[in-house]
């Protein structure tokens, strides 16, 4: 499901960067300075992806690399930079989409620390509910057990329970 949606983004933002490479190539030519840096980058990322294929298909890397002309280094480094764009609104894309992750993440943490408090708030609540009847049985069967009572307590719940189910005959 996702993944069209990926593909789609990519091809949006593709075709975002072709104004920015076109207008670089424009601002190059009425630039000298701009021109000159562009040439530059141009020619160093020849020589360095010149240099990886070499080493990659074991070819020599000590041989003279023969620079691009002027009009293929504005379209390389056009091209480089469009995609450049391309990678950094990606990856500011995907930075965003991990934040926003994180802190729902981090919400559901908390949310989830508030539950267990809550429940262990409840559990201690109980406990003391418990110990506290504990104590009030332990004192009605003292009192029961000193006045005598607990014999009486059990005749006559058991005299009722007899009386009830016995027939009465008329």
């Amino acid at each position: 499901m996702i993944l069209p949606f990926a593909k789609l983004g990519t091809l949006a933002l593709k075709t975002m960067a072709k104004p920015i490479a076109i207008r670089l190539k424009t601002e190059a030519s009425r630039h000298p300075q701009f021109r000159q840096f562009i040439i530059n980058l141009a020619q160093t990322n020849h020589r360095i992806s010149t240099n990886i294929q070499r080493r990659i298909y074991g070819h020599s890397t000590n041989v003279e690399i023969r620079p691009l002309n002027e009009e293929k280094a504005v379209q390389a480094a056009a091209d480089l930079i469009g995609e450049l764009f391309v990678f950094s609104v990606a990856g500011a894309a995907v930075i965003f989409e991990v934040q926003r992750s994180a802190r729902s993440e981090a919400r559901k943490e908390e949310a989830r620390k508030k539950e267990v408090e809550e429940l262990r708030k409840k559990e201690d609540q109980l406990a003391l509910e418990i110990e506290t009847l504990k104590l009030k049985l332990s004192e009605l069967e003292h009192l029961a057990n000193s006045r005598g009572l607990s014999g009486v307590v059990f005749r006559s719940s058991s005299m009722t329970d007899q009386k009830v189910s016995s027939p009465v005959l008329f």
